[in-house]
């Protein structure tokens, strides 16, 4: 493993922050941490950076211990990258020079530019990008920069705390997308910081979801949305329906018919879907009602539709989402068949 943490804890004037962390990196993969503000996940890449010490437990990288409640390591010998949400390029030095700081050697070397072309390369700008001052460049830019400066030192360990949130919706997700794709093919084991859910299920290897210092659940993306441990983890990285049931045999009976599920003891409960399962289709007047409901309202979201149902069986109002290709109108009378199986709560 390239990262482990064993025990973490980290408290601030008696408020417990972080509370028992234990998280492994394989190497080259990419891991993202996704929390509300203040559960702790700064803390936490400050503690493995080294700017914070932990109040016990563990911290080793590529197998050696950099810190612990009585010893640490200093940051610039943990063979760790750090790209902070703003890029924190140093203004009054060019792109070149931003990217060559750390490096051994003096910034005019031919090795050192050389080093610089190679790494404006590998973050895909050009190589007179390098005489610019930051203030030239996008937020994407400067972003990429700032990766290339992380990365000039070929540090074992990338760390990137909320990195693109400060980018308008269309440059982050092309900027993430980026970002992902160099640092997988430079082979660098990456944690990622972040609050936006849909960043980390759509760029991570291993999602780890935390809620006032502690992690909830720790999986691959599809672990994490489609089986979540516990209410808050699935509600926290998306939308979801909790219907009341009744579990017989791996079978909840709800009032949306029967639905299969996986390692519920039987008994009361109850089962969670998420919107995108169910599919709402026009039933005619004539047809028998069991099971149907009624559309009363609608929310266009361009490639999807959102439907709030409210169902002939009396219980609390439905939303499916499904694509926005002739969706049922208000006040429709629809069908809801769902797709796949439900996740079980006691």
């Amino acid at each position: 493993m390239i990262l482990e943490t064993r025990g973490l804890a980290k408290s601030f004037h008696g408020a417990t922050v972080l509370d028992h962390i234990d998280l492994d990196l394989a190497p080259g993969t990419l891991t993202a941490i996704v929390g509300s503000s203040g559960c702790g996940k700064t803390t936490l890449l400050r503690l493995i950076a080294g700017f914070e010490n932990p109040d016990a437990g563990t911290i080793a990288i590529a197998g050696r211990e950099v810190a612990s409640a009585s010893a640490a390591v200093p940051p610039h010998r943990r063979s760790v990258g750090y790209v902070a949400q703003d890029g924190a390029l140093f203004p009054h030095l060019t792109v070149g020079q931003n990217i060559a700081y750390g490096l051994p050697g003096a910034a005019r070397s031919a090795a050192v530019r050389a080093r610089v072309s190679e790494l404006l390369e590998t973050v895909a700008l050009d190589g007179d990008y390098a005489s610019r001052r930051p203030h030239q460049l996008s937020g994407g830019q400067q972003q990429r920069v700032a990766l290339a400066r992380a990365l000039a030192r070929e540090p074992d360990l990338m760390l990137l705390d909320e990195p693109f949130s400060a980018l308008d919706t269309g440059l982050r997700a092309a900027t993430r997308k980026a970002v992902a794709g160099l640092l997988a093919q430079a082979g660098v084991t990456t944690l990622l910081v972040t609050h936006d859910q849909e960043e980390a299920l759509s760029i991570a290897d291993q999602v780890a979801v935390m809620r006032d210092g502690r992690f909830t659940q720790v999986g691959t993306p599809e672990q994490v949305y489609r089986r979540p441990a516990d209410r808050f983890t699935a509600e926290f990285l998306g939308d979801c329906i909790a219907l009341p049931c009744t579990v017989t045999a791996g079978v909840a009976d709800t009032a949306l018919g029967h639905i299969r599920v996986a390692a519920a003891a039987d008994g009361p409960a109850t089962l969670l879907l998420r919107p995108e399962q169910l599919v709402a289709t026009v039933v005619s007047d004539s047809e028998q009602l069991d099971g149907v409901g009624t559309v009363v309202a609608t929310e266009f979201l361009g490639h999807d539709v959102l439907l709030t149902i409210d169902p002939a069986a009396g219980s609390d109002p439905i939303i499916v989402r499904q694509h926005s290709l002739d969706p049922p109108p208000v006040d429709a009378k629809v069908r809801i068949q769902v797709v796949g199986g439900g996740v079980v709560l006691p």
